[in-house]
C-alpha cells in the first residue's frame, strides 16, 4: 500500500475563518455559472494574481448549500505546482465517494474507480491553484463527459492556462469602499471605527490597492500600532509609493518584523512545509513545543496553553489561515498563503537555514544565563547531498563555519524527504540534539540498517522529544532511553502491549498508537505514574481483567481514547467510579465491540466530571447512560455512533432531560425510530448531524424552538426525516423572518 498522509491533508471540506468582503456578486456569477446553462460537461476558470482572494471565493462558491445541493457529487483539491496525479485523483475519489482510508492499494487503478464512480453522476470537481496546462490535461480526460451538468472549477494565477481551458473569469480588485470595510472588520472587529481615525484608516485601506491579502496582512500590522492620528496618516504615506508586487512583498515583511522572535521561528517553521499543505494543528503544537520554539512560562504544564496562544496570535495577524475547526470551535487545520510561505523559504535560504532560538519565559528574556541562544539549522537537500558525499562528515563540507561545528543543532522537520536520504541513519548519527524524528512516510523495515538492529538504530537519538514512525510491530525497548520524549506516535499493522519500559518515560504527554493493548498489571508493591501525560490515543483494552486502579497512574489526562476489545467474564466496577476521577479530562471517546451488553453494569458508573468532548460507540442507550451524560454541566458536544436500546425499543425520549450546554449533538448509525425532546432538552444547542440514520422517522419539531440553532445536516437518512428538518427551518423563517437556520443535506452519499 502507498502512504498518502502529505496528500490527504490537501483538500477543504468546510469554509475557513477568512472575511469575506466585495466578492457577493461574483459569488452569484460564478454559481449561475455552475448551476445553469448547458448539460455538457463544461470547465470554469477563474484567473487572478497572488493574494486576489481566488481560493477564498472558489471555496464560498464550493460552500454554498444551492451548489451542494444542485450537485450529486463534489470534491475540491489542490494541484500547485508539483502534483501527483495518481494522489490527486484518489482525493477526488475519496472525497465523492465517502471514503476515509489514506492508503492506495498497489494494484488498485483509481483513475477507472473514479471515472465510474463519477459516470452517472452530475459533479462539480474544484482544481485549486493550477499552474500550467499540462495538469489539466492530466486531469480532466479521466472526468467522464456524460451530459448532466457537471461543472470543473479552476483557479490559477496564470491566465495562459485560463484561457486554453474556457473563457475566463477575470477576478478584480476591492474598491477603496470595500477595502476600507475589510481593514474594520480585521482590526475593530464588532467594535465602532473611532471617529478620529475614520478618515487615516480609509487612506491605509485605500493604498492597499485592492489586494484582498495586503488589506488583511496591513491590519495586523496596524493593530498593533498606537490608535493615532498621526500614527495612522504615516503607515497610510508609507504605503502610497508602493506598487501592486511591492505591497505584497512589504505586507509580508512588515508583519514578520513586527513579530516577536519566538513567533518569527514558528511562521518559518511552518513555511517549511509543502506548498499548499493543510497542516493538522495538533501536529503542529507538539512539533513547536518539541523544537523549543514557544515560549516556556515557567511552567511546563502551560507549554500547550502557551502553542495555542502562537497559533492565535499568528492567525490573528492573518499570517496563517483556518481551513478547517473542530465541531467545538477549536482549529483542526490551518494552512500558509502561498506569497508568505514563499517569503519564509526566502529568508530561510537567505540565512543559509540557521537560525538562532532562545528559550523564552513570559517576559521575552532568556530564561537564564544557562539558556544562551541556541543555533539551528534546518536539514534541507543541499546539506543531505553535500553529507552524502563527504560520508557525511560535518568537517568537510562547507556550508558549516569550523567554529559552528561543536556547538550547531539540527531542526530535521516533519515535511522534510527523508526517503531521498540512501543512508537515512548514517546521516542523523552524525547530526547532534535531534529534537523531532517523522517518519510515517517510510515503513522502518524497508531500511537494511532497522532490519538488523532496531533498538540499535535509535539508541543514539537520546534528545528527541518527537517521534512519529511507521513499523509493522513496534517494542517500546526500543525508545525507553529517550527520557525527554514528549509525543510518541506509532502507525503498527500488529497489535502493540504493554512493556514495564514506558514508565521510564517520565516525560511523556502524547501518545498515540494504531494498535495499542494494555495489558492490565496488578502490582501493589510499587505504583508507577506518569504525571505528564495528557493525551492516550487509540488506545485498545481488555476489561476482562482490568484493575481499576491502573488509570489513576495518568492522573492529568485531558483525552482519552480507548477501544474495548473484550469484557467477558468482566466484574461489575467501574472505569471512573467518581466523577472527581481524572478531573482534567476534557475529552473522552470510547467504542465497544457489537453486541455490547450493559448488563455487566460497566455503565452504571459516571463520566468524569469535566469532560467537555464525549464520543461513545458500540452501546446500548440505557437509562443510566443518559443519566450520566446530562449530568456533565460542562459537555459541549456529544457524538453517538452505532447506537441501539435496551428491550429491542427503538425509541430516546429526552423530554425531561437538560443537555445544559450541549452545542453540537451528532447521531449516526442510531437504531431508533421514534425521538422526542422537548426545547429545553438542547437550549443551546448550535448543530444537529444526523447520518445513517436510516429507521428514524423525524426530526422533534422542538428543535424549531432552540434559538441557538444554526445548522442542521442530514445525510443518508429517510426521506421523512428530510420533510421534518425542512418544516423546522420553514418555521423558524416564518416565526422569526431570517434565515437564521441553515439546512444541509449533501447528495454525495
Amino acid at each position: 500500500m502507498e502512504n498518502i498522509e502529505s496528500t490527504t491533508s490537501r483538500c477543504y471540506f468546510s469554509p475557513n475563518d477568512e472575511e469575506f468582503v466585495g466578492f457577493e456578486k461574483d459569488v452569484e456569477q460564478i454559481i449561475q455559472k455552475l448551476t445553469r446553462g448547458t448539460k455538457e460537461r463544461e470547465a470554469i476558470s477563474i484567473v487572478g494574481m497572488a493574494g486576489l482572494g481566488k481560493t477564498t471565493l472558489a471555496r464560498k462558491v464550493y460552500n454554498d448549500h444551492s451548489v451542494a445541493d444542485h450537485f450529486d457529487a463534489r470534491a475540491f483539491c489542490i494541484v500547485s505546482q508539483t502534483y501527483s496525479i495518481r494522489k490527486l485523483l484518489f482525493e477526488i475519489l475519496k472525497q465523492v465517494t465517502g471514503e476515509k482510508r489514506d492508503m492506495i492499494k498497489e494494484d488498485e487503478d483509481v483513475a477507472d474507480t473514479l471515472r465510474k464512480a463519477l459516470y452517472c453522476k452530475r459533479y462539480l470537481i474544484v482544481l485549486d491553484d493550477m499552474w500550467n496546462y499540462e495538469a489539466w490535461e492530466d486531469l480532466q480526460s479521466w472526468f467522464p463527459c456524460v451530459e448532466r451538468g457537471s461543472r470543473i472549477m479552476v483557479t490559477t494565477r496564470v491566465q495562459e492556462v485560463a484561457i486554453k481551458m474556457s473563457d475566463p473569469y477575470f477576478l478584480r480588485f476591492l474598491t477603496e469602499n470595500e477595502s476600507w470595510e475589510l481593514l474594520q472588520k480585521k482590526v475593530f472587529k464588532r467594535e465602532g471605527v473611532p471617529l478620529e481615525l475614520e478618515k487615516a484608516g480609509f487612506e491605509v485601506a485605500r493604498n492597499c490597492k485592492g489586494l484582498p491579502l495586503v488589506i488583511v496582512l496591513n491590519a495586523g500590522i496596524i493593530t498593533q500600532k498606537e490608535r493615532r492620528v498621526s500614527v495612522w496618516e504615516e503607515f497610510a504615506k508609507d504605503l502610497s509609493s508602493l506598487g501592486l508586487e511591492e505591497q505584497s512583498r512589504k505586507a509580508v515583511q512588515s508583519s514578520y518584523d513586527y513579530l516577536r522572535d519566538h513567533l518569527k521561528h514558528c511562521l518559518l517553521y511552518i513555511g517549511y512545509f509543502p506548498e499548499d499543505y493543510n497542516i493538522p494543528v495538533s501536529d503542529l503544537l507538539k512539533l513547536w513545543i518539541a523544537e523549543e520554539l514557544v515560549p516556556n512560562i515557567n511552567d511546563t504544564e502551560n507549554l500547550e496553553k502557551s502553542s495555542k496562544d502562537c497559533l492565535s496570535d499568528l492567525v490573528n495577524r492573518s499570517l496563517l489561515m483556518v481551513s478547517k475547526r473542530r465541531s467545538n470551535g477549536d482549529i483542526k487545520y490551518c494552512m500558509v498563503h502561498d506569497l508568505i510561505r514563499e517569503f519564509c523559504s526566502s529568508k530561510l535560504e537567505e540565512e543559509d537555514f540557521k537560525q538562532r532560538i532562545v528559550s523564552y519565559n513570559s517576559s521575552q528574556v532568556p530564561s537564564s544565563p544557562k539558556d544562551p541562544a541556541r543555533l539551528c539549522m534546518y536539514i534541507h537537500d543541499n546539506l543531505v547531498n553535500q553529507l552524502e558525499l563527504h560520508g557525511y562528515s560535518l568537517d568537510v563540507i562547507s556550508m558549516v563555519d569550523s567554529e559552528e561545528k561543536e556547538s550547531l543543532e539540527f531542526i530535521a522537520h516533519p515535511r522534510f524527504y527523508s526517503t531521498k536520504c540512501m543512508d537515512l541513519f548514517s546521516l542523523l548519527d552524525n547530526l547532534r540534539l535531534i529534537r523531532v524524528l517523522h517518519l510515517l512516510d517510510i515503513n522502518m523495515e524497508s531500511t537494511w540498517e532497522f532490519q538488523i538492529s532496531p533498538a540499535s538504530t535509535l539508541e543514539k537519538l537520546t534528545h528527541l522529544k518527537y517521534l512519529a514512525i511507521f513499523v509493522k510491530k513496534f517494542d517500546f525497548k526500543w525508545v525507553s532511553h529517550m527520557i525527554g520524549l514528549q509525543t510518541l506516535r506509532v502507525h503498527s499493522h500488529q497489535r502493540i502491549k504493554t512493556s514495564p519500559d514506558i514508565w521510564k518515560m517520565k516525560k511523556l504527554r502524547h501518545v498515540d498508537i494504531t494498535e495499542f493493548s494494555f495489558i492490565w498489571e496488578d502490582d501493589e508493591q510499587e505504583q508507577h505514574v506518569l504525571d505528564n501525560l495528557k493525551t492516550f490515543g487509540k488506545c485498545r483494552v481488555s476489561l476482562a481483567d482490568m484493575n481499576r486502579k491502573f488509570w489513576w497512574r495518568f492522573p492529568n489526562l485531558e483525552e482519552l481514547s480507548l477501544s474495548v476489545v473484550n469484557f467477558h467474564g468482566m466484574t461489575n466496577h467501574s472505569l471512573f467510579p467518581t466523577p472527581e476521577i481524572h478531573n482534567r479530562l476534557q475529552s473522552l471517546e470510547i467504542s465497544f465491540p457489537i453486541g455490547f451488553s450493559t448488563s455487566i453494569g460497566w455503565f452504571k458508573s459516571v463520566f468524569p466530571m469535566n469532560v467537555r468532548f464525549l464520543s461513545l460507540a458500540g452501546i446500548s442507550l440505557t437509562e443510566e447512560v443518559v443519566t450520566s451524560i446530562a449530568a456533565l454541566q460542562k459537555l459541549e458536544t456529544l457524538k453517538l455512533f452505532f447506537i441501539h436500546f435496551p428491550n429491542n425499543s427503538p425509541r430516546w425520549d429526552v423530554t425531561d432531560r437538560e443537555f445544559k450546554v450541549l452545542k453540537y449533538l451528532k447521531l449516526e448509525l442510531v437504531d431508533m425510530n421514534q425521538w422526542e425532546s422537548s426545547d429545553t432538552s438542547f437550549p443551546l444547542l448550535e448543530k444537529l448531524v444526523i447520518k445513517d440514520c436510516v429507521q428514524l422517522e423525524e426530526i422533534p419539531s422542538s428543535f424549531a424552538d432552540i434559538p441557538t440553532l444554526r445548522l442542521i445536516k442530514v445525510i443518508n437518512c429517510s426521506e421523512s426525516v428530510c420533510v421534518s428538518a425542512q418544516s423546522i427551518k420553514e418555521e423558524v423563517e416564518n416565526t422569526e423572518g431570517n434565515e437564521r437556520l441553515q439546512l444541509h443535506i449533501p447528495k454525495n452519499f
